[in-house]
């Protein structure tokens, strides 16, 4: 959080990856602050070639008319006051952090480039779960009193990789990219899962959090053209996650 404290790091690199901030309302100064910090350490370094920020398909998603102006693509922006008006403060921060980023990229001549991925899913890398793979965990054990109300694409952790390494590889890559395979209720994951494995708890009540829900869908003709393979499917993705949550103890 403290300007000036990537300095060191980033100078003599030529590419710079400045990867996702946690899923907490807590953190939106954090989000912000912490993206600008890094930028601004970026615009000092002679050497730097590219950045890549991991954003959110929560900047694109949000917005009281989702449903009527789909598929989304890169020109849509989450609205700040639709976020404010659900206590909607993750993609709150995110919109205001990417703004950011974009305004000071302009602005200092960075070669800025943007990945949007959607809700991420597949196996465990650190050692315990991210908060996201925490809630798909205590969604299938029964554990948090309700499934939360929402419609959202997904998106494997293998290719949210491969798109950040396309980001900054891809001379052709440029601006945002919407990194999302396809979109579902969490009603319909809970119902796919529970086919696969039905010994497992899972939650039955549907939370009644408003403004998650809108039906959308993703255009990703964008990274598609750009040379990203085909996107794993839910099931795929969702089959990885049990089976590391398995392999780990978690269930």
């Amino acid at each position: 959080m403290v300007e000036g404290s990537f300095d060191d790091a980033i100078n003599g690199v030529v590419g710079v990856f400045h990867t996702a901030s946690p899923v907490m309302a807590t953190l939106i100064d954090p989000s912000i602050k912490g993206t600008m910090n890094v930028l601004k350490s970026c615009s000092k370094s002679s050497s730097l070639k590219r950045v890549v920020v991991t954003s959110s398909c929560s900047a694109v998603r949000y917005r009281y008319d989702a449903q009527q102006v789909s598929p989304l693509n890169e020109s849509h922006w989450s609205d700040p006051e639709y976020c404010k008006s659900y206590n909607l403060w993750y993609p709150y921060s995110k919109t205001l952090a990417e703004e950011q980023a974009w305004k000071w990229a302009k602005e200092s001549g960075i070669d800025l480039v943007v990945v949007n991925p959607s809700f991420v899913v597949g196996p465990l890398i650190a050692p315990y779960p991210t908060s996201t793979l925490l809630m798909i965990l205590g969604i299938v054990k029964g554990m948090r009193g309700e499934y939360p109300n929402f419609t959202v694409g997904f998106v494997h952790i293998d290719d949210v990789v491969a798109a950040h390494i396309l980001a900054m590889e891809e001379s052709k890559a440029s601006g945002r990219l919407i990194c999302s395979s396809s979109v579902a209720h969490f009603s319909e994951i809970i119902e796919m899962l529970k086919s696969k494995y039905p010994s497992y708890p899972f939650e039955k009540k549907c939370g009644d959090q408003k403004g998650d829900n809108n039906p959308h869908s993703m255009d990703t003709s964008k990274i598609r053209q750009l040379g990203l393979p085909a996107f794993k499917t839910i099931p795929e993705m969702f089959e990885d996650c049990i089976k590391s949550f398995q392999e780990k103890g978690f269930l």
